[in-house]
């Protein structure tokens, strides 16, 4: 890789990042730190608002705007698959967006970069999830980024009925089913919900805060503290 390109690829990466490491850099960038450092500096002596120290991080200060290279073949290939595949397994709404940002990329690439995209041998069936749990995938996604409470009438692996007033932290897909991750208001604790479990979702009016041992880290925390604790027994 030509040292410009190495300096360019320094700025695409940390502006990507909320904080970027010169370890994370130079396994990026195949070079040693000491090369990243030497980048850095010299970037800064070329006006670009790089903050942040060696042992740190970097990242990029306000008021930078550098345009993106042109994608590559491969590159858009990868979106062109990606898209294709995630049109899939996401709620309408959400697959009409992704259609209509793939038309925007592929609109403006080299005509053979498009014909390479379009003419991708990978395809991904529409019927990997049925009509109702897509519309629940959505009622869901909706709320967890609007980070208001929903009600559920749920049905548990025995099929007892029950209804939740949960606060949802996130959606998650397993390969299967696709799942939520909430904070139970009825058990005071973590809940994953399956969406073929949920026979009904409304998304209520109250909001919900973050609050300390009720959050999505919260629960990941968790789960990775379980998982160590599998791998020393």
């Amino acid at each position: 890789m030509r040292r410009a390109d190495r300096l360019f690829q320094i700025v695409q990466l940390i502006r990507g990042r909320r904080l970027t490491t010169a370890a994370f850099l130079a396994g990026r960038l195949e070079v040693s730190e000491r090369t990243v450092y030497r980048d850095i500096a010299d970037l800064q002596r070329q006006g670009v608002p790089l903050e942040g120290e060696a042992g740190i991080g970097y990242r990029l200060g306000q008021g930078f705007d550098l345009p993106p290279l042109m994608f590559t073949q491969d590159e858009a290939r990868a979106l062109v698959a990606a898209a294709r595949l995630a049109q899939s397994w996401v709620d309408p709404a959400l697959g009409d967006n992704i259609d209509s940002a793939l038309g925007k990329i592929l609109s403006v690439l080299p005509p053979t970069a498009r014909a390479a995209a379009e003419s991708l041998a990978l395809y991904a069936p529409a019927i990997a999830l049925d009509d109702v749990t897509r519309i629940h995938l959505r009622t869901l996604r909706e709320a967890a980024q609007a980070r208001r409470k929903l009600w559920l009438d749920y049905r548990d692996e025995g099929g007892k009925p029950s209804e939740r007033q949960v606060r949802p932290l996130g959606c998650f897909y397993w390969g299967k089913v696709w799942t939520l991750a909430a904070w139970c208001e009825l058990r005071q604790d973590f809940r994953a919900f399956r969406m073929d479990r949920i026979s009904d979702a409304r998304m209520l009016e109250e909001g919900f805060r973050d609050e300390p041992g009720r959050t999505l880290a919260d629960l990941r925390r968790r789960i990775e503290a379980n998982c160590a604790d599998d791998r020393s027994i």
